[in-house]
């Protein structure tokens, strides 16, 4: 039997096991029955579909089918993208061009789900928001300026059709998720069915990535050649001996980024949770997921999140010292066992294992203040042959820091608009928590939406826009859009 194929069979039983794990917590406040088993049975769908088509094509058409028959019958688009997610690996293959044009569109299974689901659903809701005399928010309008002065800036370096390419991946990556997750969530109860179906799917990933490590087998690696492509993700990473996890992320480090913001989600879920024992399960799966692709950067952002989680939360000072003392008591197994060494070894900033890693990006990082000094206002979008002494064996050249990407390409004006675009949406989360008792669950989900952000944000410095990375992020700026636009709570729901 093929390695894909024997992979598909671990992986249907692995995910088989958290659904019937998941189903009853999911169930209780969050979901109901008949959307969890459709949305489940379709992950089960596209999935299938991915190991057995042996052609790329037949799997985009016969894909993109099942989810524009499934879109009609879902009524949170943001739940059914948010259990949908992480289903798949983003393999792409270009769509052939004629007459002169090489190629139209790079095609990928989030760009697929994007123009199949999220299109129709942002067409119904603009139709929605004509009709109402809504308007563009603050958010709306820096992510606007954001994504025009990159094009404008980009014109000069690429062709027309590039350029236009370039307007449909941003319409397919960037608006679509964001404007339906921000216009679509209009009270609590469509939050949590939302998060909880980003936990399940993310659970599904944890279990994967338990497996791989386990059995030193990334489960997805020969997906892209059973299509009959070559994907530039999913190669087997190993750090001090150990193999990096990457389930359908294809890179260790989106995987942790994944976990780390489906923990911030399952912090505030703990209420929707009714079983205690249930929930300290997921979060013991959530955490595992988060430590298995051995990647510092989302260990990082993972602590980010729950510093952030616990200093806006009720008793945020007896919380925060309850983990202090904690790691307190903790640190001596940290400094006279073995495996506190190991771990000791492994951490950033301390650790001695990959320093080698950590000196590229010293590097990288002096390079990049250099370019950006050249046009610090507006950057440099050629950028890569000013950096060709930091190209690696594979011959890429690692961009390991989204801010350095973006201020290179767009200069200090493109990093200032890109900040202020999550700046203002924490801010705007912050402005309505403060009008609500801490114990308030609307305040609760504020407090989770701020902390993933945060943890976002600092996971983004280690890492490249890669794969999932850029899509969550600005899905989960939808999320905070969608919070501030919420009515106020009167009640308790």
């Amino acid at each position: 039997m093929p390695e894909h194929l024997k992979a598909l069979v671990v992986i249907l039983a692995l995910a088989a096991a958290v659904f019937a794990f998941a189903r009853k917590p999911a169930c209780s406040l969050a979901m109901t029955e008949d959307d969890f088993v459709r949305r489940r049975n379709l992950w089960f769908a596209v999935t299938l579909i991915a190991f057995l088509s042996h052609n790329f094509w037949i799997y985009i058409l016969l894909t993109g089918a099942l989810l524009l028959w499934a879109a009609p019958h879902e009524k949170n688009k943001v739940a059914l993208l948010f259990f949908l997610f992480f289903a798949l690996p983003r393999i792409s293959s270009e769509i052939p061009g004629f007459g002169g044009i090489r190629y139209f569109f790079t095609i990928d299974y989030f760009r697929l789900f994007s123009l199949a689901v999220l299109l129709p659903a942002a067409v119904s809701l603009r139709q929605q928001a004509v009709a109402a005399g809504g308007r563009a928010t603050a958010t709306d309008k820096i992510l606007a300026a954001y994504l025009i002065l990159n094009a404008i800036l980009q014109f000069e370096y690429i062709p027309l059709t590039g350029t236009l390419r370039g307007v449909l991946i941003v319409t397919t990556d960037v608006v679509l998720p964001y404007y339906v997750v921000s216009r679509s969530l209009k009270n609590l109860q469509s939050f949590r069915d939302a998060l909880m179906s980003f936990v399940v799917g993310a659970m599904i990933l944890a279990a994967i990535s338990i497996f791989e490590i386990a059995r030193h087998w990334l489960l997805y690696s020969k997906l892209d050649t059973a299509m009959g492509l070559t994907w530039e993700f999913g190669d087997y990473l190993d750090r001090d001996e150990s193999l990096r996890a990457s389930a359908t992320s294809g890179q260790p480090i989106v995987l942790g980024y994944i976990m780390a913001v489906a923990f911030g989600f399952l912090l505030y879920l703990r209420r929707t949770i009714s079983s205690t024992a249930l929930w300290v399960a997921g979060l013991a799966l959530i955490v595992a997921g988060e430590i298995t692709p051995i990647s510092r950067g989302p260990w990082i952002g993972f602590a980010a999140v729950l510093l952030a989680y616990l200093a806006l939360g009720h008793k945020s000072g007896a919380r925060l010292g309850t983990l202090a003392l904690v790691g307190l008591l903790a640190s001596p197994l940290l400094f006279t066992t073995a495996i506190g060494e190991k771990i000791i070894d492994l951490l950033p900033f301390v650790g001695t294992i990959d320093t080698g890693n950590i000196g590229y990006r010293q590097r990288l990082l002096e390079l990049s203040l250099q370019i950006i000094g050249y046009s610090p206002l507006f950057g440099m979008p050629d950028f890569l042959i000013y950096l060709e002494e930091l190209r690696q064996g594979q011959g890429i050249i690692d961009m390991v820091n989204s801010y350095l990407i973006i201020a290179l390409n767009s200069g200090l004006v493109g990093l200032s608009l890109f900040l202020s675009f999550f700046g203002v949406i924490m801010a705007g989360i912050f402005r309505r928590m403060r009008s609500m008792e801490k114990t308030d669950e609307q305040y609760e989900l504020g407090q989770a939406l701020i902390a993933v952000t945060l943890g976002i944000l600092v996971t983004i410095s280690t890492v490249s826009p890669i794969s999932y990375i850029s899509v969550a992020y600005w899905a989960v700026a939808g999320l905070g859009l969608a919070y501030v636009r919420l009515p106020r709570p009167t009640a308790t729901p």
